[in-house]
């Protein structure tokens, strides 16, 4: 009853209103960037600033405003805890070796030739298996990171081949949460919903994969210097006791994730499992760990690549990330309460007419949520909500819908920078989601051929007669 009510009484801007905060967001953050060259805390703050303003003048009171942020920052929650708990990960795993011994045993097996070829798969296989990005990009990711900054191959090449399989795998398997989110929010059948992500899905991947061949013969075919990778495997040796035992905490994380735990424990457990090694192979004190928990790992080896290389982690390398979710949800917050959002998501929905309209206004909806709102699971459940009638109407299955919910809403949210996602692989992998964007091939290709498809009618399937809406 509180909820219909709280509707009733959101506020219908104009256009004109509603795109006031949006452009102002954009403004700031392009001058706060490209010219001051600042962090984009501040301008995200004033970009909620100018939305309350807006508020103000649509008739909302403080009272309203405060909680409209305070809900726009309780769906990030989860997200902050598991960033907490993958930070402390972070640091007991390059502490105990675990990060240490993956990237020697990557330096050892894989050349720069067919490096981003194999990271894709490699992360595309995992977060399949898991389900889940974050965890793959935390954990894998952070190993592959290593490897690639060993073999000299550019940080955002590697970042961008992480990026799209690590969201590959989430995509398409059953146990991943978005993929469960778009068919429930659309009305369609998860595996139905599955098999027909598989038409734009699969053809991005292997586009992606002939793109990161071709980089990595680019790669292959300049001189490369050995003996730095060479030496880069001797530090590490002396540095750290690589015995493959410490496989066993990736190996454990990886399976409570099969078994469907939760991410914040299975990380947690992680962390605990990496922190037991850590003393029992390292031979490393308590507080040690316990410190490279808090503050991360601080590598001294007298080598500037390989200190550069494990310095890194810890619950305090996340408090960046964390204020920086915290000021784009608050500015997601007034947007959603204020009903801007909704004011622009009707303005799309007003000039689609055809499949091909009503596609290229799903995945405009998707891609503008997760930078307004911004956060990957808004930008499923609002345009979901907001087009599944109209695809309805259209004679459209709403498996066509939930697939455009994700070529676009699940895909591109690692590409923005201030988005939740975006924020957590910059936490994570250290590289900025504008670096890499050029380079994560799948997530730019996936939603091109989802609009491909919507207007040329391809693969696009009608309802059924007898579907009660699909479900």
């Amino acid at each position: 009853m509180a909820d219909e009510q709280r509707l009733e009484d959101t506020p219908r801007p104009r256009l004109f209103i509603a795109l006031i905060p949006v452009v102002s967001l954009v403004a700031f953050l392009f001058i706060g960037i490209r010219f001051l060259e600042i962090a984009p805390h501040i301008p995200l703050i004033l970009a909620a600033i100018v939305a309350a303003l807006a508020s103000v003048g649509l008739g909302m009171n403080w009272k309203s405003m405060q909680d409209a942020v305070v809900n726009g920052i309780s769906m990030a929650m989860p997200a902050i805890l598991i960033l907490m708990a993958i930070g402390i990960l972070i640091g007991a795993w390059v502490a105990s070796g675990i990060v240490p011994l993956m990237v020697y045993y990557g330096l050892k097996l894989l050349s720069p030739g067919i490096f981003l070829v194999a990271a894709c798969l490699i992360c595309s296989v995992v977060s399949f298996a898991t389900g889940s990005s974050w965890s793959t990009i935390g954990t894998v990711g952070v190993a592959l990171i290593g490897v690639g900054q060993g073999l000299d191959i550019p940080l955002p090449m590697v970042a961008g081949a992480i990026v799209s399989g690590a969201y590959f795998g989430d995509k398409l398997s059953p146990l991943s949460d978005t993929t469960n989110l778009a068919p429930a929010v659309a009305g369609s059948n998860l595996f139905e919903h599955i098999r027909h992500m598989l038409y734009t899905t699969l053809p991005s991947l292997l586009i992606a994969l002939v793109l990161y061949g071709l980089l990595g013969s680019r790669i292959s075919s300049n001189s490369h210097d050995t003996s730095s990778v060479d030496t880069l495997m001797s530090v590490l040796t002396d540095q750290f006791n690589l015995s493959p035992w410490l496989l066993a905490s990736p190996l454990a994380v990886i399976a409570l994730i099969v078994l469907r735990i939760p991410a914040l424990p299975t990380m947690l457990a992680g962390a605990f499992l990496g922190g037991l090694s850590g003393i029992w192979i390292q031979d490393m004190s308590i507080g040690e760990i316990l410190n490279a928990m808090q503050v991360g790992y601080l590598s001294e080896t007298g080598n500037p690549r390989v200190d550069e290389l494990l310095s890194r982690g810890g619950l305090e390398s996340m408090f960046f990330t964390i204020s920086l979710i915290l000021c784009a949800m608050a500015f997601g917050g007034l947007m959603e309460r204020s009903g801007m959002l909704a004011s622009i998501a009707r303005s799309i929905l007003a000039v689609a007419k055809s499949a091909g309209s009503l596609v290229a206004a799903t995945v405009t909806t998707c891609m503008s949520m997760n930078i307004m709102a911004p956060d990957q699971y808004l930008s499923i459940i609002v345009p979901g909500r907001m087009y599944k009638e109209a695809f309805s109407k259209a004679n459209l299955h709403a498996k066509n819908l939930s697939r455009c919910l994700e070529d676009a809403g699940t895909l591109t949210s690692p590409l923005v920078p201030w988005n939740t996602c975006g924020i957590f692989i910059l936490g994570t992998l250290l590289v900025n989601p504008l670096a890499y964007l050029p380079f994560a091939f799948l997530n730019i290709i996936n939603p091109i051929l989802s609009l491909i498809y919507g207007f040329t009618g391809w693969t696009m399937e009608p309802a059924k007669k007898g579907d009660s809406t699909q479900s």
